[in-house]
């Protein structure tokens, strides 16, 4: 097998929004009303995984971003604009 070039931090991003698509094409599964109910069910399993993996990943995120805020070589003078992680609320 060869192994990909990219840097890590790279294939992390990617993999985090593959599966948050993955996360987008299940939900649509779900909500079709002519899908089994096993593989509904299957779906559902594997978007609750996906869901919690995603949760965690973003509160690494979060971390990180808390920790570049606050740090000391940051100068004090600049205010970061945050209106993409306040848009939710």
């Amino acid at each position: 097998m060869a192994k990909k070039s990219a840097p890590a931090k790279s294939s992390s991003m990617n993999n985090f929004e593959e599966r948050l698509e993955r996360l987008e094409t299940l939900g649509e599964q779900i909500r079709k009303t002519d899908i089994p109910l096993d593989e509904a069910l299957s779906a559902f399993e594997e978007g609750i995984r996906l869901a919690r993996s995603l949760e965690k990943d973003l509160e690494k995120i979060e971390n990180r971003i808390e920790i570049l805020m606050n740090s000391a070589s940051a100068p004090a003078s600049e205010s970061p604009e945050l209106e993409l992680f306040n848009a939710g609320e």
